[in-house]
């Protein structure tokens, strides 16, 4: 299966944008918008249609941070809210730990992460600046449901 594709959702209507050029950049993006698809609690969802600029660490300039995915859900008694979510690994939420010797490698682990966090602080002003919120995914928030569902199965063969 491809890291790499376009989505075509089963609820287009849910979708904000065009829902003809969905594009999933990894299977964890793509598992998340079967998820914003198929949810009822989800009424709106969209893929990288939120732009927030922020300022680089690196070179000091201004850019923009297309952020992964908006979702708008409903709760039981009605209230809207509205989310930007980004999906990362987990290793990237974090500093990378300080090494003994400089690589290439930890150089590059420390620039992802500077360019990270100014887009975060950037997305988090953003969003409550709406009355929004902002949060990071990572694969222990995506998989987290299946973990369980293993883990209760194991139990229950024994």
């Amino acid at each position: 299966m491809a890291y790499k594709g376009k989505y075509t959702p089963d609820n287009p209507d849910k979708y904000v944008g065009d829902p003809t050029k969905i594009t999933y950049r990894s299977l964890w993006e793509r598992r998340f918008m079967k998820w914003c698809d198929a949810h009822p609690g989800v009424v709106g969802w969209g893929s990288e249609e939120i732009v927030v600029p922020y300022i680089s660490p690196i070179d000091k300039k201004p850019h923009r941070y297309f952020v992964d995915f908006i979702t708008i859900t409903k709760d039981r008694n009605g209230n809207q809210k509205v989310t930007l979510v980004e999906v990362k690994p987990h290793k990237q939420c974090s500093p990378p730990e300080k090494k003994s010797r400089v690589t290439k490698r930890y150089l590059n682990e420390v620039k992802r992460w500077g360019i990270n966090e100014a887009k975060w602080k950037a997305a988090t002003e953003f969003a409550e600046n709406r009355g929004w919120t902002f949060r990071v995914l990572t694969e222990k928030d995506i998989f987290k449901k299946n973990a369980t569902k293993r883990k209760r199965s194991k139990t229950t063969k024994k």
